[in-house]
């Protein structure tokens, strides 16, 4: 008998968030499972399981004893602040309400190992909470031929003959666009450029300074706004780096995405990343770090090559088959340990 589950999503309402990415991600994969049949927001409830993607209010009331409840946990609230700017009231009122839906669930998902003692901290029993990591799909993110490239720089307005520097996501503080600028401002030779905006308008951490920066960039920053995920291929391979100077991350989306592409990665130097990415990408913790780590992948070819290796083996080790097993034993499992529990 296959297990059947609902899967409940509204993250996609927001343009420009990984956490979108992800939850498409892991639906068609899991999609691909002959033991799962799996339904995206149904209203019915005839399901063995509801796995639920985001914090909705609805999601939150159809969390009954007649089914399992899993909650895929995307953030964690007290590390939230430095994205969403809200009245300390209303920061205590959501705060209080994401910590009661995660204790709510029967089982969570967490897609960086880190993030297990923060849920612990919330009274959440280590036995319910299960680390599994993201999943790009390796066909929609892949090289593409040196014409292509050339093409697409003409599309997106690139010189050809620049050393590209990549950056992603939405534009707040925590994603460290200050020290992107700051770095792009210390190598006038290199072309920065960054894709994404503001999916969360004035809320968002930083948003009237960044609107203001983003009328006087430097002249060797291109700004993209918000694209469809479908295009994000053609600018991963317009570039030689993806550089992400974020301050807090679970689990991006976008260092999976880059790796299939195979091109290296710079990021803050953050313990987060050593359980998920094995030490293989480029680091440093300040502007002038980041730049030395630029300049060295501009000028040291062996270096360069090195970094894209270790790229390709992220790529490598975050594979369709084994995250395939892992999300039937997953729900194999804990289905059974619901099942008995409910028996009991």
């Amino acid at each position: 008998m296959k297990i059947r589950i609902n899967m409940l999503s509204g993250a996609e309402s927001a343009k420009g968030q990984g956490v979108a990415s992800a939850y498409r991600e892991q639906v068609t994969l899991v999609k691909k499972i002959n033991d799962l049949e799996v339904e995206i927001n149904s209203k019915s409830s005839k399901f063995d399981i509801y796995h639920i993607h985001s914090v909705n209010p609805t999601y939150r009331m159809r969390m009954n004893k007649k089914h399992l409840n899993i909650v895929y946990v995307h953030f964690i609230p007290a590390k939230n602040h430095e994205s969403i700017k809200l009245p300390k009231l209303a920061e205590k009122i959501f705060d209080g309400y994401v910590n009661s839906f995660y204790r709510k669930a029967d089982e969570l998902v967490v897609v960086n190992p880190c993030f297990i003692n923060d849920l612990e901290k919330l009274g959440i029993s280590k036995e319910k909470i299960t680390y599994i990591p993201n999943y790009v799909d390796h066909e929609s993110f892949k090289p593409l031929s040196k014409e292509k490239i050339t093409e697409l720089k003409d599309k997106y307005h690139i010189p050809q003959d620049k050393f590209v520097v990549l950056g992603c996501g939405q534009i707040q503080t925590r994603k460290g666009f200050d020290d992107f600028i700051e770095a792009a401002i210390a190598n006038p030779d290199i072309q920065f450029v960054w894709v994404g905006g503001f999916s969360f308008g004035r809320i968002m951490h930083g948003y009237r300074k960044y609107k203001k920066l983003l009328k006087n960039l430097p002249q060797n920053v291109t700004h993209i706004e918000i694209l469809d995920r479908i295009y994000m291929n053609e600018v991963f391979n317009i570039c030689d780096v993806l550089f992400m100077p974020s301050f807090m991350e679970l689990f991006p989306m976008t260092i999976l995405e880059i790796a299939n592409v195979h091109k290296p990665v710079l990021l803050r130097d953050l313990d987060l990343y050593e359980p998920i990415l094995f030490g293989k990408y480029a680091r440093g913790s300040n502007v002038d770090e980041f730049s030395k780590e630029l300049r060295k992948l501009k000028e040291n070819t062996t270096y360069y090559n090195e970094q894209v290796d270790n790229s390709i083996f992220i790529s490598d080790f975050y594979n369709e088959t084994v995250l395939m097993k892992s999300w039937k034993e997953y729900y194999q499992r804990v289905f059974v340990k619901w099942k008995s529990k409910k028996n009991n």
